[in-house]
């Protein structure tokens, strides 16, 4: 494991080769130790690689040695994640242009990576108006009271009101930024930033010490997407990053909901666009927004099940693996997948056999749960 993790750092230090590219690179090989000693010849035939692009990956790579990089690089950045680790978040590594390295700074709570706890993207405006802070804090008090995590950018505006109102409730939330962890930007949320870390997590694709370039924060969208089961976008004009946070989403088959505005105030037209566009519509009454998240109905009272109750029918061997995958858990289609080894043709069918029995429900953004 120690091994590949290597691979992964020094694949990325190579110029031309991004996320997509190394997905490839990855899915040729197997795994980037092997990608590593392939000759010219080899690494030509995976889709992507130009002439120019081979050039450098060939020249490059002989100038690096990954057990040597990695022992430097973890002086630097002493807490990351490649897809080789095993913590790292399912829910992004199942996008196609994962972070080949992730870093991370604060509390690290291992459901959320093994997405077995619900993370919610809230996206909007640097600018927004009253009704918009008024709402991104009523329902980011909302989902932190009913167990979610809410994911942003720290940016100013919609961004740092999503953190802080979750915080105040007593939730976690994510800030995933376009500098490195120990960068912190704007500025003035300098005191943001910690109590981020004392409730949550702060996550970059980039390494320590990288300073704000405005090419990074559109990129590091997608990382908030592909975090996300769904993306809240709250307040965006037409030109807004919002908006390639939501187009990310829409390309990952994550939901979207959009807070709808008046025709004529300018933070509200992205949203009016998205809604037009298919989004669902943020209503008034949160309790439905947060079933349709997935949210877990409280109980007023806890029963004990009888035995009979307990008791399942008996179930063709892949019907009981798909079951057994789900287990107690909320679980996303591909993963239905990843974690069977059956093709998505027959476990989609298998899922809907197992709807028709009763044992098995399905959530917005082709999620499943076990009844």
């Amino acid at each position: 494991m120690v091994e590949e993790r290597a691979y992964w750092l020094a694949w990325a230090q190579i110029s031309g080769i991004g996320p997509v590219l190394l997905r490839r690179l990855h899915q040729h090989f197997g795994n980037l130790s092997t990608a590593w000693e392939a000759n010219k010849a080899e690494l030509g035939e995976v889709e992507g690689f130009g002439l120019q692009t081979l050039a450098k990956a060939v020249k490059e790579r002989s100038q690096l040695n990954p057990e040597q990089l990695l022992t430097q690089h973890q002086q630097e950045n002493p807490h990351f994640w490649t897809p080789a680790d095993t913590d790292y978040p399912r829910l992004l590594l199942e996008t196609p242009s994962p972070p080949p390295v992730l870093y991370y700074r604060g509390e690290v709570d291992l459901q959320e990576n093994l997405g077995q706890k619900p993370m919610i993207g809230i996206v909007g405006t640097r600018q927004p108006s009253d009704y918009g802070m008024r709402w991104t804090r009523q329902i980011s008090t909302a989902l932190a009271k009913n167990g979610f995590t809410v994911v942003s950018g720290m940016a100013e505006g919609i961004d740092t009101e999503s953190h802080n109102a979750t915080i105040k409730a007593g939730g976690r939330t994510i800030a995933v930024l376009g500098t490195g962890v120990d960068v912190i930007y704007p500025h003035k949320n300098r005191d943001l930033y910690k109590e981020i870390l004392g409730a949550g997590l702060v996550l970059s694709e980039y390494p320590a010490k990288t300073p704000p370039d405005r090419t990074h924060f559109p990129r590091r969208n997608r990382i908030i997407a592909g975090l996300s089961r769904a993306i809240l976008v709250m307040e965006a004009p037409l030109k807004s990053g919002a908006l390639i946070t939501a187009t990310y989403a829409n390309d990952f088959g994550r939901d979207v909901y959009a807070l709808p505005g008046r025709l004529d105030d300018h933070p509200s037209q992205g949203c009016l666009k998205l809604l037009s566009q298919g989004a669902s519509i943020i209503f008034r009454e949160l309790d439905e927004l947060l079933t349709m998240l997935g949210a877990v109905p409280k109980l007023d009272a806890v029963t004990t099940p009888t035995t009979e109750q307990l008791s399942l029918p008996t179930l063709a061997p892949e019907m009981q693996q798909v079951i057994d995958a789900i287990a107690c858990d909320t679980l996303p289609f591909d993963l239905i997948i990843q974690k069977t080894g059956i093709p998505a043709s027959s476990v989609s069918s298998l899922l809907l056999q197992l709807e028709l029995m009763g044992l098995v429900s399905q959530l917005p953004g082709m999620r499943y749960q076990k009844i």
